[in-house]
């Protein structure tokens, strides 16, 4: 069931992509605010191979647009493609879904130590369907800004 619904909020924020320029998905459309589309996509690629890789699979891998560790570099997307952010966001995605998979159970722990705490999969899991929403919901916005399109 936590896959279930994973996927279907990562498969919502592709969609809310979907039919869009390079250019559409870097406006910032909803002013004052500089989130876009193609920044919430960089910013889940992080999210994903944070939680994933660093913290459950403990990876010593840094990310991927920020070498200082500044999540909030993921969100300037001005010179970014869709092909660019997409194709890490998927690989991220994909390496999620591998680490998921190949766990023993949602029991498995990871370090999560910006909270300095021990954390289950089954948090993780939780955790990343909350992400999404909030995200999407965002997406939600940014897309009818741009051209009119709702709905999920």
């Amino acid at each position: 069931m936590l896959r279930t619904f994973l996927d279907f909020h990562r498969a919502t924020l592709a969609m809310k992509c979907d039919g869009l320029s390079d250019e559409d998905l870097r406006r910032a459309s909803s002013p004052p605010s500089t989130l876009s589309l193609l920044g919430l996509v960089r910013h889940m690629a992080e999210v994903e191979r944070t939680w994933f890789r660093r913290v459950i699979n403990r990876e010593d891998v840094p990310l991927v647009w920020s070498a200082e560790g500044d999540y909030q570099a993921a969100y300037d997307a001005t010179s970014s493609t869709r092909s660019e952010a997409f194709a890490v966001w998927e690989a991220e995605v994909e390496q999620s879904r591998k680490i998921e998979e190949a766990a023993e159970s949602l029991d498995v722990t990871g370090h999560q130590p910006r909270w300095g705490e021990d954390v289950s999969l089954r948090l993780v899991m939780l955790h990343m369907i909350h992400e999404y929403a909030r995200h999407n919901g965002h997406a939600d916005f940014l897309r009818e800004a741009i051209d009119g399109v709702t709905g999920a």
